[in-house]
């Protein structure tokens, strides 16, 4: 199929920038909905399936709108992620799910299910998110924590992960415990540099209002007045999913994430998340979001690897059937 399209009325600066250096938007745009884009100043022509064909006439509509102004390959990448409408420049597209104040201005969700997400923290004291790589469950979810410590609505925030080792051994690794520890919470660090900024937090750790520590130093704790946030929890026990879930006091907020897809434990042990999705599923006050590839915000690549991922059987569930037979 081949579609045809006239910008106008003709501006050249719009057209630069719509098009990218050298042209790299339209190859990302190619590349990501496989079809092939040509043009002639602003005379477009799109020659491919009908519904790569058909989104792909919507994406440059929609950074046609954005071109006064240079064009970023990360607003690209999430126009092709999600709805177009979710990218546009001041996101102003009627989404009714909350925006949150960070130093990096007001964010917002890039996806429908991203929007659900946010929605869904707003609304409960527990949250779930389970989805794959690139979704943005645990920025979105201190990102959350930020607005709320901002707002005063919590004293505080606790961010945790199960220290467990994907191919390495822990005590291996140099230093003490807190040295060792370190890289399993290193991208709760990345989000909250990211999105208060250094010093913001060596002053919040410093008054006790930040807190990051492995998920076995949560054992016998009340957590009240907190946003608590477990990341990768598909690598918790049900034990430790139970110990957790526990902790939250009164006033508190609990948001959870996790990938059963990258799970570490013992090829015999059953992942906490997996569990906790299956008896809770009922339990009013808690919410759960599932993220596909369609809300990966990554690099349009990270979708297919997913999706490519998800359509190959399970190491496990393979192993599985060995030791069966």
């Amino acid at each position: 199929m081949i579609l045809r399209h006239t910008f106008s009325p003709p501006n050249n600066l719009r057209m630069g920038h719509l098009c990218g250096p050298l042209d790299a938007h339209l190859r990302t745009i190619e590349q990501a909905l496989e079809v092939s884009i040509a043009h002639r100043h602003e005379q477009f022509k799109i020659d491919g399936p009908k519904g790569p064909a058909t989104r792909a006439m919507e994406v440059l509509q929609a950074l046609y709108e954005l071109a006064q102004r240079p064009i970023s390959e990360e607003t690209v990448q999430l126009m092709l992620a999600g709805d177009a409408e979710m990218a546009t420049a001041d996101g102003t597209n009627g989404s009714k799910a909350p925006t949150l104040a960070t130093r990096k201005g007001e964010l917002r969700a890039r996806t429908p299910n991203q929007a659900i997400y946010l929605e869904n923290i707003a609304a409960h004291d527990i949250t779930f998110g389970i989805g794959p790589a690139g979704t943005g469950k645990t920025y979105l979810a201190v990102a959350c924590a930020v607005d709320a410590l901002e707002r005063s609505a919590v004293q505080r925030i606790v961010l945790t992960r199960p220290a467990v080792e994907a191919g390495e051994k822990l005590g291996y690794l140099p230093g003490d415990l807190n040295q060792k520890v370190d890289p399993y919470l290193r991208p709760l660090y990345d989000a909250l540099y990211d999105l208060m900024g250094f010093d913001k937090v060596q002053k919040a750790f410093e008054r006790n209002m930040l807190e990051i520590a492995p998920l076995a130093f949560m054992r016998g704790r009340t957590l009240s007045n907190a946003f608590v946030i477990l990341d990768e929890a598909q690598n918790t026990t049900p034990e430790q999913m139970k110990m957790f879930l526990t902790r939250i006091g009164f006033g508190a907020k609990a948001v959870v994430t996790g990938d059963p897809s990258q799970i570490d434990l013992p090829r015999e042990q059953l992942s906490g998340l997996i569990d906790a999705e299956r008896v809770l599923k009922r339990v009013k006050g808690i919410a759960l979001t599932r993220f596909t590839s369609a809300d990966v915000v990554r690099h349009p690549l990270v979708a297919r690897i997913v999706d490519a991922y998800d359509a190959a059987p399970s190491p496990r569930a393979a192993a599985r059937r060995r030791d069966e037979t």
